[in-house]
């Protein structure tokens, strides 16, 4: 059994949307793209590279894939190339699109199931980076074993949402943290079963 984690960064209101440049998505008049570019430092680089220091398989969306496509085949062994290049990458997609970059397959039929029978398999953990859609689909069928946020300390108003509309109500465990000189809180999360709610009214 494989686990599928979520690497996500995150604006304090939750948005999800073009963290790495102005034309990452511009998709419904989305003009903030970049918006965690100047908050990088020692410690995240740390964090991020024991995250993919480990063997991994991701799984992304078409518009995540396309992006990571165009990047990674071109970019140096000290970004961190080889590491993604090397990885199998499991894309989902409505269509049927040429997948170019190496390693990489489609997600046959409805993506849910598809994500479902890869974690049944054998292998590498499951990663999840971007993919705005797909993690819709994925949360809403609590197929995510984890989830990495990271918040950044920016408010944008309106963009795409990791946990959107629809989602339903539940709880979560913090099993890690830790905090960057430039005040981006890296959390670890684990699914806890259903929202437990009460009151502090006194009878």
């Amino acid at each position: 059994m494989r686990r599928l984690l979520v690497n996500t960064f995150l604006t304090l209101d939750g948005v999800m949307q073009a963290p790495g440049g102005p034309e990452e998505d511009r998709s419904g008049g989305f003009d903030h793209g970049g918006w965690s570019v100047n908050y990088w430092d020692e410690r995240m680089g740390e964090v991020m590279g024991e995250a993919l220091s480990r063997p991994f398989a991701l799984v992304l969306g078409r518009r995540t894939y396309d992006i990571f496509a165009a990047h990674w085949p071109h970019a140096s062994e000290e970004e961190g190339a080889a590491t993604f290049n090397e990885a199998t990458k499991y894309v989902a997609s409505r269509g049927n699109p040429t997948l170019e970059w190496a390693n990489s397959e489609l997600i046959e039929g409805d993506a849910a199931e598809g994500v479902a029978a890869l974690k049944a398999e054998d292998g590498p953990e499951l990663q999840v980076h971007g993919s705005s859609d797909l993690l819709q689909t994925l949360i809403r069928h609590g197929l995510v074993d984890e989830f990495r946020l990271w918040v950044f300390p920016v408010v944008v108003g309106s963009g795409k949402r990791l946990f959107g509309d629809g989602t339903s109500a539940a709880g979560l465990r913090l099993v890690d943290s830790t905090v960057s000189s430039t005040g981006v809180v890296m959390g670890t999360y684990e699914p806890a079963g259903e929202l437990v709610t009460g009151s502090f009214a006194l009878e």
